[in-house]
C-alpha cells in the first residue's frame, strides 16, 4: 500500500519537474522521483555567519493549514512590489510552477485541491529539526533568532497564560526574541516571562512611561564564526493602538528611528561587523527603514506574516521576510570579514510536516504540553462545506463566518471582525473543531459587545483601518488587514485620501444606503476599550454552529475595490 508520506513525496517531485528554474535541488530530485528532508534542508555553507529566523508562529505547535492571501495591495511606492503580489502574479515574478509545492506553500492559488496532495506545514517538532540540523552543520557561528508573536494564538496558548510556548521555546533554544501580541497577556505576566527567560528580550523602542527610558534591553552582541554581531529588537511600534494600552499602561511604543539609529552607531562602536535588527515593524516600515537608518546589514522582518522566498535588497541592506505560523525557516549564511557583508546565500525552508521529520525530544515535549487539553481541542463543532480562511486585505471566510454568528447570536444589524492576519485554515469537507476556533480568536480582550452606532461612527471607523492600511507613508501603517463587515456592503478606493477611501455604504438586509445620521445595531468582539462587556466570543461562534452544523461561506463579494 502506498503510504501518503510516500505518495507526497512522489507528487512533490513531479511537481518540481516544472518547477526546477526555481529551485535546481528540486528538479534533481524530481529525476529520481523521491523527494527528501535532505533535499529541503541541504544548502552548501557561505561564509562565516549563519541567521536562522522564525517569527509570527502565533503559538501553532503543530502542523496545520494556513492560506496566503489572494489580495494584498501595496500603497505608494510599494504598490506592485513584493510582497504585494498574489496568485498568479506572484507565482509569474518568482518562477514558480503553478500547482508545484512551492505555489502551494506560498500562494493562494488552487490553495483547496493543492492541500489535499501537499498536506499541512509547519509544527515546532519539524521546526527542531529544522533548527537542530543547521546549528549542528553551522555550530557556533550560528544565530537562531524569533521576531515574536510567540505567545498568542491557540486554546493552549490561552489556557497556559502562554506557559506552553514559553516552555517550547525554551527547549527550541533561540538567542533572542522581540514581541507585539506578547504584550496582551499584560505587563505583570510579560515581565514574569522575560524575567525567566534564558535569552534576551529585545526592544530598544519600548520605553518606561514615567522614567522615559528603555524598559528593555535595546541589543545584544554575539560572537558569531569570528565575528561580533550586534542583533537589535524591534517591538511593534504601534502595539497600544491595535491592542489595549490599558493592559501594558506605563510602556510607551513607536518605531523611534532616531534610537535605532543610535543602537546602530553604539553597537558599530562596540565592534560589532554585522547590525541586524530584530523586526517586528512589518515589512514596508522595515523596507523604509532600511532606507532611512544607515548601517543595517540584515532586517530579519515580521508582524505583516509575508513569506518571500528570495531576500529583498535595499541598498546594501538585506531583508528576510519568514511567513507566519511556523509554515517557514529562513536560513541567511553571510561572508563577513573586512568589516562588512562580502557575500550571502539564503534558503527560505517550506516545513512540509509529511517530508520533515518531527524532532522526537520536542515531539514528546509538545505531546506533553497539549495532553491535558487534547479531548476538547479535539472536540467537533461543525463541518466546513467551502475552505475557511482568514488572510486577504478585505475579506477572509472565518471572519464572515464569526460575522454571520455575530449577527444572529446578538440580535444585530451590522457585524465587525478585526482584520487580525493570525489564524489557521479549514479544508472543505474538514469538521471544525475547537481548536481550529481559537486558532481565530484566541486572545485576552474576547467580548462580543452589542451597541449602536451611528453611520457616521461606522465610516470613520472604517475610514480610520483603511489609513493604517493604505497610507502611502509606510510608516503610518500598522499592518492588519481591513475591519471585516458582516450585514453591509461598501465601496473601497485604497489610492485615494484619508477620509475618502469609503462609499456606497449598504445595509444588505433592506438594500438601503447606511444613513449618516441613523443609529444601527451593531456587533463586533476585539474592542480595545477597557470594559467591554459580552460573551467571549468563541461561545458566540460555539452557540451559532450548534445551530449550524453544516456551514457555507462563499467569498464575500460585497466589499467593491474601486481603481
Amino acid at each position: 500500500m502506498l503510504s501518503r508520506r510516500h505518495f507526497l513525496t512522489a507528487t512533490m517531485a513531479l511537481s518540481a519537474i516544472a518547477q526546477g528554474t526555481f529551485d535546481g535541488r528540486w528538479a534533481r530530485a524530481a529525476a529520481q522521483q523521491a523527494l527528501s528532508e535532505s533535499d529541503l534542508l541541504d544548502m552548501p555553507a557561505t561564509g562565516n555567519v549563519t541567521l536562522v529566523h522564525l517569527t509570527d508562529i502565533h503559538a501553532q505547535l503543530v502542523p496545520l493549514y494556513f492560506r496566503e492571501p489572494s489580495v494584498n495591495l501595496g500603497a505608494g511606492a510599494a504598490a506592485g512590489l513584493p510582497p504585494h503580489l498574489t496568485g498568479a502574479a506572484f507565482l509569474a515574478h518568482y518562477g514558480i510552477a503553478p500547482g508545484s509545492a512551492s505555489a502551494y506553500a506560498l500562494s493562494s492559488q488552487d490553495y483547496a485541491a493543492l492541500a489535499q496532495s501537499y498536506g499541512r506545514m509547519g509544527g515546532l517538532d519539524r521546526i527542531a529539526t529544522i533548527v537542530k540540523r543547521i546549528r549542528a552543520e553551522r555550530g557556533p557561528n550560528m544565530l537562531f533568532l524569533d521576531s515574536g508573536d510567540t505567545w498568542q494564538g491557540s486554546y493552549t496558548a490561552l489556557q497556559t497564560n502562554a506557559q506552553d510556548m514559553v516552555t517550547a521555546f525554551n527547549a527550541l533554544a533561540p538567542d533572542a526574541m522581540t514581541g507585539h501580541w506578547e504584550f496582551t497577556y499584560g505587563a505583570e505576566r510579560v515581565k514574569e516571562i522575560i524575567d525567566g527567560l534564558p535569552f534576551p528580550f529585545l526592544a530598544g523602542n519600548i520605553y518606561d512611561a514615567e522614567w522615559n527610558e528603555p524598559a528593555f534591553e535595546a541589543y545584544r552582541i554575539f560572537e558569531r564564526g569570528g565575528v561580533k554581531v550586534a542583533v537589535i529588537g524591534q517591538a511593534f511600534p504601534y502595539t497600544p493602538i491595535a491592542n489595549p494600552r490599558w493592559m501594558f499602561p506605563n510602556w510607551s511604543f513607536g518605531i523611534r528611528e532616531e534610537d535605532v539609529a543610535r543602537n546602530v552607531a553604539a553597537a558599530r562602536a562596540a565592534g560589532a561587523e554585522l547590525v541586524v535588527l530584530l523586526s517586528h515593524n512589518g515589512f514596508d516600515v522595515d523596507r523604509a527603514m532600511a532606507a532611512r537608518v544607515a548601517g543595517i546589514d540584515v532586517i530579519l522582518t515580521g508582524h505583516t506574516h509575508d513569506a518571500l522566498p528570495e531576500i529583498v535588497l535595499v541598498g546594501k541592506t538585506i531583508l528576510v521576510a519568514s511567513g507566519s505560523h511556523g509554515k517557514f525557516v529562513s536560513r541567511l549564511d553571510l561572508d563577513v570579514r573586512d568589516g562588512g557583508v562580502k557575500g550571502y546565500s539564503y534558503r527560505l525552508i517550506p516545513v512540509f510536516s509529511d517530508i520533515i521529520a518531527p524532532d522526537p525530544e520536542m515531539a514528546r515535549l509538545v505531546g506533553e504540553l497539549r495532553a491535558p487539553y487534547e479531548a476538547e481541542l479535539k472536540r467537533e463543532l461543525a463541518t466546513a462545506e467551502t475552505l475557511l480562511y482568514r488572510r486577504g486585505n478585505f475579506n477572509g471566510t472565518f471572519d464572515d463566518l464569526i460575522c454571520r454568528a455575530l449577527l444572529e447570536e446578538r440580535d444585530a444589524q451590522i457585524a465587525l471582525s478585526p482584520g487580525f492576519r493570525w489564524g489557521t485554515s479549514v479544508l472543505p469537507g474538514q469538521k471544525i473543531t475547537v481548536e481550529d476556533l481559537y486558532n481565530a480568536c484566541a486572545m485576552t480582550y474576547p467580548a462580543a459587545y452589542r451597541s449602536t452606532m451611528t453611520g457616521t461612527t461606522l465610516k470613520d471607523i472604517l475610514e480610520d483601518v483603511a489609513d493604517n492600511l493604505f497610507n502611502k507613508d509606510p510608516y503610518y501603517q500598522q499592518g492588519g488587514d481591513m475591519v471585516r463587515v458582516g450585514g453591509m456592503g461598501y465601496t473601497i478606493d485604497p489610492a485615494a485620501a484619508m477620509g475618502g477611501r469609503i462609499s456606497a455604504m449598504t445595509l444588505l438586509e433592506t438594500g438601503e444606503a447606511i444613513d449618516p445620521a441613523k443609529s444601527y445595531v451593531v456587533a463586533g468582539w476585539g474592542s480595545v476599550n477597557e470594559g467591554t462587556e459580552g460573551p467571549p466570543v468563541w461561545d458566540v461562534v460555539q452557540d451559532y454552529l450548534g445551530k449550524h452544523p453544516s456551514v457555507r461561506v462563499d467569498d464575500n463579494t460585497t466589499v467593491k475595490i474601486a481603481g
